[in-house]
């Protein structure tokens, strides 16, 4: 089997730091090389794989503001389509703009949804709603307008997360600081439970950073730290009491969920879109509808074991769950 995988060329596969769906189309590749299967990854020229790795963009466009984003994508994904006969299936991670090219090539192509940017996305996707093969990353995150092959959750390499039993005694908000994401209301969350708030993540919105976070930051019990790398990532979740994830959106999946628990770090999350699927409500977190049932959270979050945060997170969201879940919806397309 010939696979190739497409992945965003907005950051490096992996991801130096921010990067979601550019870590799952490295998460995807390695567990498939590692199976045997004759993997091609397409992405930035910097990115790292045990495959081959095929690029027109040497650098990402996010980390390079000399490169055009539409002209690196369009050469990106055309340098795909344009050898696709090559291979036996393409797997798309780079949302619906290779999905116009799904007609004019014979090689099936399998999509995983990384979430709805827009309602106005979905008409490209009803489009090749007959030909094309969705994958949804979470039940939550479903079109009812749009056929599934499968949902595939997000799968993680447990290896590179360990298990803290001795927590320092911090909150932690790890994630875009982005209205969304919740970053203002966990530092609610933290000065009225009179708590130490550590903030990590990339600055995707800087207006509501200035006006809604920065106010609070003196270093002292709300701190940021900026956009942490896997290792300052790693000891972030695995200090912490519990990672705060109060989301306004219907978020699709949440990495940093998964992550936290693989370090056996309780989430207090919002009830909002994937996280009653990925936080098992009273056995590795909270899910919470407001900052007051958050704040409970927060005093009773000792009630939570972390050994079993991390086997509950290791179960349902490892590496190798994830490629099962691949496998078998490639299996079932070359059949037909």
């Amino acid at each position: 089997m010939k696979i190739a995988i497409l992945s965003s060329i907005a950051w490096r596969t992996p991801p130096r730091k921010y990067g979601p769906w550019e870590q799952v189309a490295s998460n995807i590749a390695e567990g498939m090389v590692e199976l045997g299967i004759d993997v091609t990854l397409f992405a930035s020229g910097d990115s790292i794989t045990k495959g081959k790795l095929a690029s027109v963009c040497e650098q990402p466009y996010a980390e390079n503001a000399n490169v055009d984003p539409k002209v690196e994508e369009c050469l990106h994904i055309s340098n795909l389509m344009e050898q696709a006969d090559q291979f036996d299936l393409i797997h798309n991670n780079f949302d619906f703009l290779p999905l116009s090219y799904s007609r004019l090539i014979k090689t099936p192509m399998v999509t995983t949804i990384h979430g709805f940017s827009s309602p106005k996305i979905i008409p490209v996707y009803k489009k090749y709603n007959s030909t094309g093969h969705y994958v949804s990353i979470s039940n939550s995150d479903r079109s009812s307008e749009l056929d599934y092959a499968a949902t595939v959750y997000n799968g993680i390499n447990t290896n590179e997360f360990i298990l803290s039993h001795e927590p320092e005694d911090y909150l932690l908000f790890f994630g875009r600081i982005h209205p969304h994401k919740g970053v203002y209301e966990s530092i609610q969350i933290a000065k009225k439970s009179k708590r130490k708030l550590i903030i990590s993540g990339l600055i995707q919105d800087q207006e509501y950073f200035d006006n809604k976070v920065k106010p609070f930051i003196n270093n002292n019990d709300i701190v940021y730290v900026g956009n942490s790398g896997p290792d300052e990532r790693n000891r972030l979740l695995g200090g912490a009491i519990a990672l705060l994830h109060p989301i306004s959106f219907e978020e699709p999946f949440g990495l940093s969920v998964v992550e936290a628990m693989l370090c056996g770090t309780p989430v207090i999350a919002f009830n909002r879109g994937s996280m009653p699927e990925l936080i098992l409500d009273r056995k590795t977190g909270f899910v919470v509808n407001t900052i007051e049932e958050a704040l409970d959270a927060v005093n009773n979050i000792k009630s939570i074991n972390r050994e079993y945060c991390r086997n509950w997170a290791t179960s349902k969201f490892s590496r190798q769950k994830m490629i099962e879940g691949y496998l078998d919806v490639y299996t079932k397309i070359l059949s037909v």
